[in-house]
């Protein structure tokens, strides 16, 4: 039988990528007051940037309920006796231990193992497309397992914001706290290091921040996936890509929206290169 794979919305896997590869995506949960929205299905990235601007609630995120992994890895020992799930940064989220924890409600029988992948957003969607893609070639539990601990090693991205406002409100900063003495004066970059936010640079202006993003793509001596994502600057996004394609074939370039809940810690303006490749 097929390995199953099942991930969160902050992977922000495009939805085809999703239905192609037979991921299962347990969202987690924005809250703007005693409204719940279950991240990417009951709020789109569009309507949500929308509330955001005009809310005078700040809304909150929260982790989805254990019982929404049990029933979904009930579901898939339907048709495996074996399910991989990877989650983003244990130390970003409590979403790990929920998963882990979950295999204990399940009523049918089946092994699950859960893999923290240190890391966010498309970074982590790489990861876990590569290990359905291994799973879908016939690769057993513990293959696709190694395949997974191999490519979490060789994913990275930038990063580039308007402010860090909202990751400090979120309690998200990490060592990025270091960069807010001077945010009036910079646009930050980003990234995430051995599960934690990490400042990456800074620059003087936001065309700045783009060549980064651009640099930081350069920087690659082989690209096996790009992705371009960003959080309400559809615009900025498609000129990066036309950039990068000078780098990157532009139709392998995967565009992608943050959802809500990266959205909520980011607020709009994100602009950020996700990568699986390697350097030097």
């Amino acid at each position: 039988m097929t390995v199953k794979i099942v991930t969160d919305s902050v992977a922000d896997l495009p939805s085809q990528a999703v239905e192609e590869l037979g991921v299962t995506v347990i969202p987690l949960n924005v809250r703007f007051g005693e409204e719940v929205y279950r991240d990417g299905i009951d709020l789109t990235a569009e309507q949500f940037y929308e509330r955001l601007r005009h809310s005078k609630i700040l809304p909150v995120t929260s982790v989805p309920s254990p019982q929404s992994f049990a029933e979904a890895y009930d579901k898939l020992a339907e048709e495996t006796d074996e399910i991989l799930a990877i989650l983003l940064s244990s130390k970003l989220s409590g979403t790990y231990e929920v998963a882990l924890q979950s295999i204990g409600l399940m009523k049918r029988k089946c092994r699950v193992e859960v893999i923290d992948s240190l890391t966010a957003v498309m970074a982590q969607g790489f990861v876990v497309m590569r290990a359905a893609k291994a799973a879908q070639a016939g690769a057993s539990l513990d293959e696709v397992i190694e395949v997974t601990h191999r490519n979490i090693k060789r994913v990275d991205f930038r990063a580039a914001f308007d402010t860090l406002e909202y990751l400090r409100r979120g309690g998200r900063i990490g060592k990025a706290q270091a960069l807010l003495g001077s945010m009036l004066t910079i646009n930050p970059i980003i990234t995430i290091k051995d599960g934690v936010v990490e400042p990456a640079g800074r620059t003087r202006s936001r065309a700045k921040a783009v060549d980064y993003l651009y640099n930081f793509a350069l920087s690659f001596s082989r690209i096996e996936e790009m992705a371009v994502e960003d959080a309400a600057c559809p615009d900025e996004a498609d000129r990066l890509v036309q950039r990068l394609s000078s780098k990157f074939p532009q139709e392998r370039i995967y565009c992608s929206k943050t959802t809500p809940v990266i959205g909520t810690h980011t607020g709009p303006g994100l602009l950020l290169v996700a990568i699986l490749g390697d350097r030097g």
